[in-house]
C-alpha cells in the first residue's frame, strides 16, 4: 500500500509537470519575439518574423487543448525562430549603418 501511495505522488508531481514547462517555453518565446520586435525583425527579417509568431500563437493553441508536449515543441520553434529574425534584423539594420557611414571613393 505504501508502494503504491509513493507511485500515485510521483505520477501526479510529473503530471503537473506538462502545464509549467509548457507556459515556461511559451513565455521566452514571448521574450524572444519581442526581442526580434525591438531589433525591426518585422522588417527586415519577414519570414523568420512570421513564422516565429505563428509557431507561438500554435503552442497557445496545443496548450488549449492540453497537448503539453506540442505546445512545448512549437513554442521551442517559435524561440528559434524569433532568435533567428533578431540576429537577421540586426545583422541587415548593421550592414546598412555602416555602408552610408562609408564614404566612396
Amino acid at each position: 500500500m505504501k508502494k503504491l501511495t509513493v507511485l500515485v505522488a510521483v505520477a501526479g508531481a510529473l503530471a503537473a509537470c506538462g502545464p509549467v514547462k509548457s507556459t515556461a517555453n511559451i513565455l521566452d518565446a514571448e521574450v524572444q519575439i519581442q526581442a526580434a520586435r525591438t531589433a525591426g525583425a518585422d522588417k527586415l527579417a519577414p519570414y523568420e518574423w512570421t513564422a516565429a509568431n505563428l509557431y507561438l500563437d500554435k503552442a497557445r493553441e496545443e496548450v488549449g487543448y492540453s497537448d503539453y508536449q506540442a505546445g512545448v515543441d512549437f513554442a521551442v520553434k517559435a524561440s528559434r525562430f524569433a532568435n533567428e529574425a533578431r540576429e537577421k534584423a540586426m545583422s541587415v539594420s548593421g550592414s546598412s549603418d555602416t555602408d552610408e557611414r562609408t564614404p566612396n571613393p
